[in-house]
C-alpha cells in the first residue's frame, strides 16, 4: 500500500502542472486510498478470522491458564506486569498477556506473539473496531462486545477450561469479569488517581473492579488499606527483583570520563521525581557525578541544564540497567512525597539491594520494608548528609551480605508462588448446592452424576438427591453413590412426590448461597457452575438464570448438532467461547437446569406443591419471580445437554395429557392466559 501510495504522488508530481497538490489529493483520494479502503473492509467481512499456527504447550488439567490483563505492552518498560507472567510460565502454566495495545478490525479475533520456546507465554492484541487508549476511557458497549468476542476466539484456539482473570487495569472490568469458569484477581499496582491520564470513567470502573473481584492483591500497605474499604478479600503481594540479573557484576560497568564518585538514579523521571532535591544533592556533591538514567518526561534536562555535574543517559533497556546500577556509589530514590508515592513499593530499592548497593531515600511509608538497609531521610537536610555518611563510610562486608541476603528472598518467583497460592488455593467463593430429583432413568442419572463430578470444578459445592420411589435400581445405586463423598446428600422416597415437592424436599436442606435445581436426564460441561454464578454476581437484579441447550420447547434451544457426550463437549466449547458474557431475557426459565440466589428464593418461597408430579411449576414460579421484580434471564456462554422429559416419558400417555391440563387451569386460575412457550424467531448458527 505504501508503494503504491508513494508511485501514484511521484508520477504525480512529474507532470508539472502548477496547482499538483490538490490534484495530487483528490486523485489519490478517489483512485487509489477509497477503492484499497473498500477492500479491505470487504474482504474482513467474507474472510474469516484464523489463527495463525503457532506452537502451543499442552492444557495441564489442574493448573488453570492465566489471562494477564495488561496495564502496558510487553515491549514497552520490563516491570511487575512481565516479571510476574514469566514466572507464572515458569511453573507449567500457560500465560497470556493481554497487551494495552490492540489491532484495528472489525472481526472477532486476536494477534499472538510467543514470547518463550515452549508455548506458555504469549502476548495478545485483540482485536477492536478503532482502538481505544485504555488509560482515557472506558471501552463503549459496542467495543466490550467486540473485545469479548475476540478473547472468547483465543479461550476456543487454547482450548481452555480453567482461567484464573489477573486485571492489572480496570479498562479491562467488562470484558475480565464475564470469562467463563475464573476467578478474577486485581493487581491493585498503583494510586491510579494520582496519575493525570486516567479519566473519571476508568477510575469509576477501578471501584466496581475492587467490590466484585474474587481477590484483590495490593503492592503496599498503603494500597491495602485503601482496598479495605472496598472488600474483605486482599492481601499485600509487594514488587520484587530479578536477583542474579542485578546481582551479577557485568563484565563492563559504567565509567565516569572525570573518574568522580557516582550518585545515580535509574528509573522515570517524571512528576513526582523531586527536581529540587536533586539540584541540591548536584550542588551539595559538585565533586560528584549525578547520574541519571530514566525517560525524562517533564523536562528535568533542561531544568538542571547549568549544572555541569549532572549527567543524563535517558531511557534504556532493562539488560542494560545492571551496567549503569554496578557503577553507583550511592543509589537514590528522590521522590515527592505525595498520595501517588505513598502508595509505591519501590521495585528499583529491591534491585538496588541485589546488587548490595548502600541506598538512600526519602521517607515513604514501605521504606519500613528495608530497615536497616536503606539510610531513610525526612528532610533535605538529611538526605544531604546520608550521601555524605554513605560516600565516607567504608562499607563491611557484613553490610554487603545483608543487603544481597535480603533481596535473595524477595524475586518475582516468591511473589508468582504466593500469587498462585491466593489465586487457585484461597477459595472464599460462595457455597452452592446442586438439587437432583430422581425418577427410575438410571443410566441418565448415572451420566449426570459423573458430569457433576468431571466438569463443575467447583469446591465449595454440595450435591442434594432426592428420589421419588424408583424401581429400577436407582436408589440402591444412589444409595452407594451418596458414601462416596461428605458433600453428598440423599432422600429417598416411598412414594412419586412429584417434581415441585421432590424440589421443596431438597431446598429446604440445602446450604448454599446458590441453589440450582437440575434435571437427572442432563449432562453438565466444564465450568458451568462458576460462570453462572458469575453472572449473579455481576448483577443484582437476575433472579433466575439458566443455560442454553439442545433440547427444550423456549428460547434457550439452539441448534447444535452432535452424536455422543466426548463431542457434545467440544462442540458446546466453541458456541459457548463465542457467546462469552452473552445474556438475553426469558419470560419463563425451564426448570431442567436453573440458578437462584438464596436472596430470591427466600422472596419467592418454595415451588407450588398445587402443580403435584408436574407441568407448570417452572411457569408459575417465574411468575413469582417476576412479582419481585427480579429478572429472568438465560446465559449464553453456558451449554447443558437435556434429553427432555425423560421422567415423564416413564408415565402413561394419557396420564401426561391430563397433567397438563389440570395443571394448565392451576395456572391460569393465578395469572391468567398462559402463553405457550416459543423459540428464538432467529436462531442461532448450526454448530456442527
Amino acid at each position: 500500500m505504501k508503494r503504491l501510495k508513494h508511485a501514484t504522488k511521484k508520477l504525480l508530481k512529474h507532470t508539472g502542472i502548477p496547482s499538483i497538490k490538490s490534484i495530487q489529493k483528490w486523485v489519490y483520494k478517489r483512485a487509489v486510498k477509497r477503492p484499497y479502503s473498500s477492500f479491505r473492509k470487504h474482504l474482513l467481512k467474507v474472510v474469516a478470522f484464523s489463527p495463525k499456527n503457532t506452537k502451543l504447550a499442552h492444557y495441564n488439567d489442574g493448573m488453570p491458564d492465566y489471562i494477564v490483563w495488561g496495564v502496558i505492552d510487553w515491549h514497552f518498560r520490563y516491570q511487575r506486569p512481565q516479571h510476574i507472567s514469566k514466572m507464572i510460565a515458569e511453573t507449567e502454566r500457560r500465560v497470556f498477556y493481554i497487551s494495552s495495545n490492540f489491532r484495528d478490525d472489525k472481526r472477532a479475533g486476536f494477534e499472538l506473539e510467543s514470547l518463550d520456546d515452549v508455548g506458555r507465554l504469549f502476548q495478545v492484541k485483540l482485536y477492536v473496531q478503532t482502538p481505544p487508549n485504555i488509560y482515557f476511557t472506558s471501552p463503549s458497549s459496542k467495543a466490550i462486545e467486540q473485545l469479548r468476542a475476540s478473547i472468547g476466539e483465543l479461550l476456543l484456539w487454547a482450548n481452555s477450561r480453567q482461567v484464573i482473570s489477573f486485571v492489572q487495569h480496570s479498562f479491562w472490568y467488562d470484558i475480565a469479569r464475564v470469562i467463563p469458569n475464573s476467578r478474577m484477581i486485581y493487581d491493585c499496582i498503583d494510586h491510579h488517581e494520582g496519575f493525570g491520564n486516567n479519566s473519571q470513567d476508568i477510575l469509576a470502573l477501578e471501584q466496581k473492579l475492587l467490590k466484585y473481584s474474587d481477590f484483590v492483591v495490593c503492592t503496599s500497605g498503603w494500597l491495602d488499606q485503601m482496598v479495605s474499604k472496598y472488600t474483605d478479600q486482599h492481601m499485600i503481594i509487594r514488587n520484587a527483583t530479578e536477583f542474579e540479573h542485578f546481582a551479577e557484576i557485568p563484565k563492563e560497568i559504567y565509567r565516569d570520563p572525570l573518574g568522580r564518585l557516582i550518585i545515580g538514579y535509574y528509573g522515570a523521571i517524571a512528576d513526582w521525581f523531586d527536581i529540587g532535591l536533586i539540584r541540591d544533592v548536584a550542588i551539595h556533591c559538585a565533586d560528584c557525578c549525578v547520574l541519571l538514567v530514566g525517560a525524562d518526561t517533564v523536562g528535568v534536562k533542561k531544568q538542571l541544564s547549568n549544572l555541569n555535574n549532572v549527567i543524563f543517559i535517558g531511557e534504556v533497556a532493562y539488560s542494560q540497567l545492571p551496567y549503569y546500577l554496578h557503577s553507583f556509589d550511592v543509589a537514590l530514590l528522590p521522590f515527592k512525597v505525595i498520595p501517588l508515592t505513598l502508595a509505591t513499593n519501590p521495585v528499583k530499592v529491591y534491585e538496588y539491594l541485589s546488587a548490595a548497593k548502600p541506598v538512600v531515600a526519602v521517607n515513604l511509608p514501605e521504606m519500613v520494608e528495608f530497615e536497616g538497609l536503606v539510610r531513610v531521610a525526612d528532610s533535605k537536610e538529611d538526605f544531604l548528609l546520608a550521601i555524605d555518611i554513605v560516600l565516607k563510610t567504608q562499607v563491611t562486608e557484613q553490610e554487603l551480605v545483608k543487603r544481597r541476603t535480603f533481596a535473595a528472598q524477595q524475586t518475582w518467583r516468591h511473589r508468582a508462588h504466593t500469587l498462585i497460592r491466593v489465586a487457585e488455593e484461597y477459595q472464599e467463593e460462595p457455597f452452592i448446592s446442586v438439587i437432583v430429583v430422581t425418577y427410575n432413568n438410571i443410566e441418565f442419572t448415572r451420566a449426570c452424576l459423573k458430569s457433576i463430578d468431571l466438569y463443575s470444578d467447583y469446591v465449595n459445592l454440595e450435591i442434594i438427591i432426592i428420589d421419588n420411589a424408583s424401581s429400577d435400581g436407582t436408589q440402591k445405586y444412589l444409595e452407594e453413590w451418596s458414601v462416596l463423598g461428605a458433600n453428598r446428600s440423599l432422600i429417598l422416597n416411598d412414594t412419586n412426590r412429584g417434581f415441585s415437592a421432590a424440589h421443596n424436599q431438597g431446598l429446604a436442606i440445602a446450604k448454599g448461597e446458590y441453589l440450582i435445581l437440575l434435571n437427572n436426564d442432563t449432562y453438565v460441561t466444564p465450568g458451568w457452575i462458576r460462570t453462572l454464578y458469575r453472572h449473579f454476581r455481576c448483577d443484582s437484579e437476575i433472579g433466575l438464570i439458566g443455560p442454553v441447550t439442545n433440547n427444550i420447547g423456549n428460547e434457550a434451544k439452539i441448534d447444535i448438532q452432535y452424536s455422543n457426550m466426548e463431542q457434545m463437549i467440544q462442540i458446546s466449547k466453541a458456541y459457548t467461547y463465542k457467546h462469552v458474557g452473552q445474556l438475553f431475557p426469558l419470560r419463563t426459565a425451564a426448570f431442567f437446569c436453573v440458578m437462584m440466589s438464596r436472596v430470591v428464593y427466600e422472596k419467592v418461597g418454595v415451588l407450588d406443591e398445587e402443580f403435584g408430579l408436574g407441568f407448570f411449576e417452572d411457569d408459575d414460579y417465574c411468575r413469582r419471580v417476576e412479582k419481585e421484580n427480579f429478572k429472568i434471564m438465560c446465559a449464553e456462554d453456558v451449554f447443558i445437554h437435556h434429553h427432555l422429559s425423560a421422567s415423564f416419558m416413564n408415565l402413561d400417555r394419557d396420564l401426561r395429557r391430563i397433567l397438563f391440563q389440570e395443571n394448565k387451569e392451576k395456572y391460569e386460575i393465578k395469572w391468567g392466559e398462559w402463553i405457550p412457550h416459543q423459540k428464538r424467531l432467529h436462531q442461532k448458527k448450526r454448530f456442527l
